[in-house]
């Protein structure tokens, strides 16, 4: 009767659903090899640093038995009904500025790290004391091929993780334990046919069916990546300025995405509607301010500023940005001349280049 009994405790801390799987990864090996040679990880070396043991919990966390698997449901508790139109027309509004859904609250890795502890020590207290370590896209795990494994859901051709009742927006985290516990059963997998994540991905880095080219994508172009966005790419960005939904808000499955139970992932003031030009005026101190528990914060202000930077120049090549608005975008890029940054100096010249 120990399952239930978590599964309830999950419930009761946030948890939209867990589940179980064992520590064999063994035949995921072949395909992580394989990304990790074709350079799709571009400049995330940590990627490649620690190898095979990615696909290897009980090297990772010695003496690792089980793995418990959880998701947790991340749109804002006061999402509109037509939230998919809502945020697809963001990107028809050239001078606003556009944070991926994910990122508009608190920090997830805070969240979930925390109320996964609060799982452990639950279970500790039930049981007593046992190995275990917890982890929220934070370490060397392969989360979506566990989530997979578990039953959480099946992996869409975009590589996220999807779910009948719950489309994929959604966060994953796993607690490392040193005893079984029960596997749960696989599901089947539903993207059929469907190919619109892959036909609708602004850069083309979806290169093919569950193969991601990290070089192209936009969440990576605007927060792993350090240096220069590659000019080739830098007009299809748009007004993206952290992350990326596209490929999630094209998914029909999402259609079902829930709403969050907690207020952690509401929208902070500033990451949503906000346009790039009032973004821009936030020096560094504001910027900390404004990103303090947030996912954010930790892609520093100049590299904020340059995705800024880069959206502006998007918003002044279109013919959709107002003579006002243009004009106080060229004044906070000319303001951005003398900035200690050589990619944000780059950025901001590159930008108001593109005025029409």
């Amino acid at each position: 009767m120990l399952w239930p009994q978590v599964q309830t405790w999950a419930r009761e801390l946030g948890f939209s659903q867990i589940a179980v799987t064992g520590v064999d990864l063994s035949t995921s090996e072949p395909g992580l090899q394989a990304w990790l040679a074709a350079g799709f990880h571009g400049s995330m070396d940590y990627m490649a640093a620690h190898g095979l043991k990615r696909a290897r919990p009980a090297e990772l966390v010695p003496g690792t038995v089980s793995v418990i698997s959880a998701r947790m449901d991340y749109l804002p508790m006061n999402t509109d009904g037509d939230w998919v139109a809502l945020e697809n027309a963001r990107a028809q509004r050239p001078g606003e500025a556009v944070v991926s859904l994910y990122a508009r609250g608190r920090d997830y890795h805070k969240v979930l790290r925390a109320r996964l502890q609060k799982l452990q020590d639950q279970l500790a207290r039930h049981i007593g004391p046992f190995g275990h370590r917890v982890f929220t896209d934070s370490a060397p795990v392969l989360e979506a091929e566990l989530a997979t494994r578990s039953g959480l859901g099946w992996r869409g051709k975009n590589t996220l993780v999807l779910q009948r009742e719950a489309g994929s927006m959604f966060f994953l985290g796993e607690l490392f334990i040193d005893f079984a516990l029960p596997c749960s059963e696989p599901v089947s997998a539903h993207c059929g046919q469907c190919s619109a994540c892959i036909d609708l991905c602004p850069t083309a880095a979806i290169v093919g069916p569950y193969q991601l080219d990290a070089r192209r994508c936009i969440s990576y172009l605007t927060i792993e990546h350090e240096g220069p966005i590659p000019e080739e790419l830098r007009p299809l960005i748009g007004n993206r300025i952290y992350g990326c939904d596209e490929c999630q808000l094209v998914c029909p499955w999402n259609k079902y995405a829930q709403r969050s139970t907690l207020p952690d992932f509401d929208v902070r003031p500033g990451l949503a509607g906000e346009t790039i030009a009032a973004l821009l005026a936030w020096d560094e101190a504001e910027f900390l301010r404004r990103t303090e528990g947030s996912a954010i914060r930790r892609i520093g202000h100049a590299r904020w500023l340059r995705n800024l930077a880069l959206a502006a120049g998007n918003a002044l090549a279109s013919s959709e940005t107002q003579v006002l608005q243009a004009q106080l975008l060229k004044t906070r890029l000319q303001a951005l001349s003398g900035h200690a940054s050589d990619v944000v100096r780059e950025q901001a010249g590159w930008s108001l280049a593109q005025a029409r």
